[in-house]
Parts: structure tokens; sequence; C-alpha cells
């Protein structure tokens, strides 16, 4: 067990940024589980720019810090690269957003529930990984968040073939295959991120245990 408060000098400022970067990454999955709900509804996507634009400003928080703060043992790139990769969580669900957006017709009725709640279960694993650096993870622990990561992805990569498959039975339009095609695979792009939240944090609990 190591704990990240010897590494990091000033804990809590980078201990609440990087948890509050994680959180803005699970509202942003939020809102995009509630935009698959809502499918016939206009779309709204001011619940992603929001979770977009604070993780952002987190980030740049995070970024200034690591250079005008003593750190003496956990490397600045360790940090740095964490924060990236939560912020790139609610940037990609963004994106899902905004292409639902440009083509609404063509997704009404569609079920993405199946792929939207194995990126649910990726951003519960998210949050509950950042929260344990705070109390010092062990690398049980961190195994215990990055196996689930890694079973989620797995999963995942089952569902999109079978999304796959339907998409290419020719029962489909051939401008709705494009358009399902390209958001099942933003969809699959945000359970990546997630995945990279894990390993970045393995990564880190490794070199310092």
């Amino acid at each position: 067990m190591f704990s990240l408060q010897k590494l990091l000098g000033k804990e809590d400022m980078f201990f609440g940024l990087l948890e509050a970067s994680a959180l803005e990454a699970h509202k942003s999955v939020q809102a995009l589980v509630a935009l698959t709900k809502s499918l016939e509804k206009p779309v709204e996507l001011e619940a992603f720019a929001l979770s977009r634009r604070k993780d952002k400003e987190i980030t740049s928080q995070i970024r200034n810090a690591v250079y005008t703060t003593f750190i003496t043992a956990l490397e600045r790139e360790d940090i740095e690269a964490l924060s990236l990769a939560l912020y790139r969580i609610p940037k990609t669900a963004e994106k899902f957003g905004e292409r639902v957006l440009l083509a609404p017709h063509l997704t009404q009725g569609m079920d993405f529930s199946k792929q939207v709640g194995l990126i649910e279960q990726g951003s519960e694993c998210v949050l509950n990984l950042v929260k344990s650096l705070r109390k010092g993870a062990n690398l049980d622990e961190v195994k215990k968040w990055n196996d689930r990561l890694q079973q989620v992805e797995g999963e995942a990569d089952k569902a999109i073939m079978e999304l796959y498959r339907d998409l290419f039975s020719g029962r489909h339009e051939a401008l709705k295959v494009i358009v399902l095609k390209d958001l099942y695979e933003l969809l699959e792009k945000v359970i990546d991120r997630c995945r990279d939240v894990g390993n970045v944090i393995s990564q880190i609990v490794l070199k310092n245990s």
C-alpha cells in the first residue's frame, strides 16, 4: 500500500481536482443515459457541454498546479496523464450528443441501452478508482476495479459485434447504416476512455508501490 498524501504534498488540492474531474465524467455519462432514453424528444446538449467545460477548467487547473507545486515522488507526467484521460470521457460523450443532433430522425426508436449500460458501469469504476487514491489505494483494490473495467470493455466488444451484425443485415438504408455505425463507435470510445483511466491509475500504483 502507498499513500499519495506523501507523494503529492498538497494532497487535498490534487485529490479534490482529480475527484471533481471524475465526477464531471460521470455526469456526462448520466447525460448520455438520459439522452438515449428520450430520442423521441428534442435533443439538449447543454448537460454534455457543461460537464465538458467544467472538466476542461479542472484539467487546466491541474496542469498549472503540477508546475507550481513541489512534488517529490509522483511524476508530473502521471498526474497530467490521469487528468487528460478523465477529460476525454465527457469530451467523447459530448460528440455522441452532437452526432445525434445532426440526424435525430435516423436515431428515433433505436436501442442503445446495452452499450450505455456498460458505459454506466465503466464510469462508476472510474469514480471508485479515483476516490480510492485519497485513501491510499493498494494494488488489490486497484486491480479489482481495473479488472472490472477490462471485463466491461470485453462485454462492449461483444455488444458492438451484435450491433454490426444487425446493421449490415441489409434491413437498413445506407445513410442510416453510416450514422448508426458512427454512433456505435463513439459509445465504444467512451468505454475505451474509461478503460484508459484504469490503466493510468494502475501504472501509477505499480510505480509507487
